[in-house]
């Protein structure tokens, strides 16, 4: 069903067919869900390749992995994820040799799998733990309290509002600060009791204070409310309890910070835990990120104003005034310095040189003790350890290397593998290569491509072009086992550096985000063009993907060139640029995208918005669309309307298929199998719509072969 809704907006005629499928709670919306999805598993169950390829991601997936562990007083805690078990368990153990206890298993939690946990945030002596569970995996979260040693959940500590909240422990262990996001009008609003609309809701995130064994209700408001759902706010405190920070975020390239001294003297003997009145500027007005911590005597200052690929500075925590911060570690002209952190009396560097990672240890004053060598070019993602402690875990992965964790000693610098994680696939028969192609306006951008060694380039190799570009994210060579069914078969696969993601420092972010947006797609798109002309591929053969602002890239790719691609993916997306502020998480990306209620945000915004460049009679790609009935960060509404518009425009033949996740939040389901049949899914259309040849011998034994083609042949 069409509507014929038009606005005009600025001057502009703007269509709107299908906003009524807007209204997920409306019966036909729900009946219009429903056939779309029976009708997508239908065509995906009766693949050829569907039922083999799930069967090797159990394989694939189904593994047993370590996560590097954080030692709190003598206790160390870690996640593990078991080949048995559906969900990732947390282990604490008295000591590096104790024994391993249970602290949370997801798995026990509910019946259907639908509950997930969100984080665990430990107390400095082990002894108690908060944690955040989420239903279907959605961003919204409750904080729960747990002792350790007798495993018994608080029936009193349990706090609503917990979607932005990362507990701060005091020294002292008897409570944390956190982020309130209240779902309802408090008491001093007009309309105390109503729900607070989701587009408007994190500007009504306040910083509270929750001392154990307490009401959470009781709990004092440290900041107020912003009133500005454009902003992110959120406490840490410092490790001795002195400085307690407060980061409010505009964004992803703008911060502001304030402190307090919580030691200092009161006279009117005030609270001691902070005051809402009490907060002084640490930094403000500017146009730049920020992130202030305080170890010892000084404050840490990482920024990158005047430095776009980032600097670290200190200021003595006595006198922090602007013009007495100086530079720690300077900006680099040849790499991105993405991450700082203390541990061990030193200063723990992670680099980005051409979006490879480059580890280096430091005195506090800045000097260079070491590099850590890492196994080759690749990701790691910073160490993990305490500033009083030695010991420290730092991580490496990359296309061909499943995730290994090194033990090491920041003082001696040894290092020794700690964990390695056994993956039942054979890399070595592939190769990687990082590669440099112009963009349409002569900008270098990098890619990572991935094929089979020897590959004779004679365009015949279907090959799958993931990205992302937005957000300062980094896209670095980590390893996915996912891949590697698509490998195996003969397909190639390559990861671009666009602009609008961070890997070569803030400028580079800046060149891809709001009126800059168009050339991230232009990247994108030339990857494509330079996998065709360097004849790695075809265009009939070339597959995208992308999810989140990720599948904003992959759809406007494929609106603007619908010609380049013979195969879609589009996960979790932003499609319609118009309204996309008025749901889920939508106002907190207006500093990335821009204002659509504003004419000059509004004429870039809606040159490029997908959904509204979906023109009839145009022979646009197969298109497989993902989306999950319990996202609240990007409303599901962008992938409904978007398929509904393709399926009513395109004149190729092609199927546009909405698959829907159900207990399955922004990042999915966090179960195995739910991954499994993603993946088994969104691959098999993939090696059907581009003619990947030789997965049924690949994957295959003779007679499943022949009964999967005959399968097939039955279904077309």
């Amino acid at each position: 069903m069409r509507e014929d809704i038009v606005e005009n907006l600025f001057g502009q005629a703007v269509q709107d067919p299908y906003r009524w499928l807007e209204n997920v709670e409306a019966d036909a919306v729900q009946a219009w869900m429903k056939s779309q999805d029976d009708f997508a598993r239908a065509r995906l169950d009766a693949l050829p390749a569907r039922d083999a390829l799930a069967e090797r991601f159990s394989e694939l997936f189904y593994v047993d992995m370590l996560y590097a562990p954080a030692v709190h007083g003598d206790r160390y805690f870690y996640a593990r994820r078991s080949a048995d078990k559906e969900k990732t368990v947390y282990y604490w153990k008295e000591g590096a040799d104790g024994e391993e206890r249970v602290l949370l298993d997801p798995n026990t939690m509910s019946e259907d799998g639908s509950t997930s946990v969100g984080g665990i945030y430990v107390a400095w002596d082990g002894k108690t733990v908060a944690y955040k569970l989420r239903e279907n995996n959605a961003d919204e979260a409750t904080i729960y309290v747990k002792t350790v040693d007798t495993d018994a959940v608080s029936e009193v500590d349990v706090i609503d509002g917990a979607k932005y909240a990362y507990p701060q422990w005091t020294p002292d262990n008897k409570g944390f600060y956190y982020t309130y996001l209240p779902e309802t009008y408090g008491p001093d609003h007009a309309k105390a009791g109503e729900k607070i609309p989701v587009d408007i809701r994190p500007g009504f995130a306040e910083i509270r204070f929750h001392k154990l064994g307490t009401d959470p209700k009781t709990d004092p408001t440290i900041r107020a409310r912003t009133g500005d759902p454009r902003t992110f706010m959120g406490p840490s405190l410092s490790r001795d309890g002195r400085w307690l920070m407060m980061t409010i975020a505009h964004g992803w390239n703008k911060t502001e910070v304030y402190y307090q001294d919580l030691k200092a003297p009161k006279a009117d003997g005030s609270n001691a835990l902070g005051r809402a009145d009490a907060w002084k500027p640490f930094i403000t007005g500017t146009e730049s990120k920020y992130s202030v911590w305080a170890w010892q005597d000084h404050f840490y200052i990482f920024t990158d104003e005047d430095a776009p690929n980032a600097k670290l500075m200190r200021v003595p925590v006595k006198d922090p005034a602007r013009e007495r911060w100086v530079d720690v570690v300077p900006e680099s002209d040849e790499r991105v310095l993405d991450n700082a952190e203390i541990i061990g009396g030193h200063l723990v560097l992670t680099y980005l040189v051409n979006a490879h990672s480059l580890l280096e240890v430091r005195t506090l004053a800045g000097e260079l003790v070491r590099e850590v060598a890492l196994p080759g070019l690749g990701t790691s993602r910073g160490m993990k350890g305490q500033p009083d402690r030695d010991e420290a875990y730092y991580s490496y992965q990359s296309f061909t290397t499943p995730l290994e964790i090194y033990k090491t000693s920041i003082k001696s610098g040894e290092s020794t593998l700690w964990q390695k994680t056994n993956v039942p696939v054979d890399p070595s028969s592939y190769k990687v290569e990082q590669v440099w192609y112009p963009s349409k306006d002569g900008t270098k951008i990098s890619m990572f491509v991935v094929h089979r060694k020897n590959y004779k380039m004679d365009a015949t190799m279907p090959f799958l072009l993931y990205g992302y570009g937005g957000f300062n994210v980094n896209m670095q060579p980590t390893f996915r086992s996912s891949i590697y069914p698509w490998l195996d078969a003969g397909g190639g696969y390559a990861v671009p550096n666009l602009r609008g993601g961070g890997e070569y420092g803030e400028e580079w972010h800046r060149g891809g985000m709001l009126a800059n947006k168009q050339n991230t797609f232009d990247d994108f798109i030339a990857a494509a063009e330079f996998l065709i002309d360097q004849k790695y591929t075809r265009a009939d053969t070339l597959g995208i993907s992308g999810g989140s602002n990720g599948g904003l890239l992959v759809g406007a790719a494929m609106t603007q060139r619908p010609e380049l691609f013979g195969a879609v993916v589009c996960g979790v997306p932003l499609l319609d640029m118009i309204r996309y502020h008025k749901f889920g998480s939508g106002k907190t990306w207006i500093s990335e995208y821009g204002d659509p209620d504003k004419e000059d945000d509004f004429k870039y915004l809606y040159a490029y918005s997908p959904y509204h460049h979906v023109k009839e009679g145009v022979e646009y790609p197969a298109m497989l669309m993902l989306t999950a009935d319990s996202d609240d960060r990007v409303d599901p509404m962008h992938a409904r309307k978007f398929t509904a518009a393709i399926q009513h425009a395109s004149t190729s033949g092609q199927p546009a298929l909405l698959r829907i996740e159900s207990n399955a939040g922004h990042g999915g389901g966090d179960m195995i199998s739910k991954f499994v049949n993603k993946y088994a899914d969104e691959y098999a259309f993939l090696m059907k719509e581009l003619g990947l040849t030789g997965v049924e011998k690949t994957l295959l034994s003779d007679s499943e072969a022949s009964n999967a083609a005959a399968k097939a042949d039955a279904s077309e």
